[in-house]
């Protein structure tokens, strides 16, 4: 992550970062079932951003899955808790490949998780990584995967106004 973006914009709402690089969906609910990620802390909104890991390997439906499974889990472990579900980010320099595909299909799917916010909040901000053809650039994803510094910054930007609707 970006220590900077995050002092600045996520710190003041006491914010805790369980983000572990290279996470996939089932490290995350292994954390949250196994792990006791849950037990000692009753968060008031999650976050969820999770999925390109797996891309490689699952098929969009199996990614879909395990992503409501987690938002399932987090909701049984800490009935009070809120989730803000991202969608999956793009990956990859183009726009149009197999793998904006199968993300998109992933964030179609997770998308119905939304309940208008009483329990889940779905967001997708992809977009805002993206120039106007949809290509990704090396200034936001300097390989085209993870988020340069000024990447960071753009999710905070996008996110801020629902965590702080979410947060009232």
């Amino acid at each position: 992550g970006n220590n900077k973006t995050w002092k600045k914009n996520l710190e003041p709402l006491k914010a805790a970062n369980f983000g572990i690089g290279g996470d996939q969906t089932g490290h995350v609910l292994w954390r949250i079932t196994e792990g006791g990620e849950l037990d000692s802390i009753k968060p008031k909104i999650a976050v969820v951003m999770i999925g390109t890991n797996n891309s490689g390997r699952d098929s969009a439906d199996q990614i879909a899955e395990g992503i409501t499974l987690i938002v399932k889990t987090i909701h049984q472990k800490t009935p009070t808790t809120k989730v803000l579900l991202l969608g999956v980010f793009p990956r990859g320099e183009k726009a149009g490949t197999a793998i904006r595909k199968k993300l998109a299909d992933i964030n179609t799917t997770i998308a119905k998780l939304d309940d208008g916010g009483k329990t889940v909040k779905y967001l997708d901000i992809g977009e805002k990584f993206l120039d106007k053809e949809g290509n990704l650039t090396k200034a936001i994803m300097p390989d085209f995967l993870h988020l340069s510094a000024q990447g960071y910054e753009i999710w905070a930007d996008a996110i801020n106004p629902t965590l702080t609707e979410m947060l009232k």
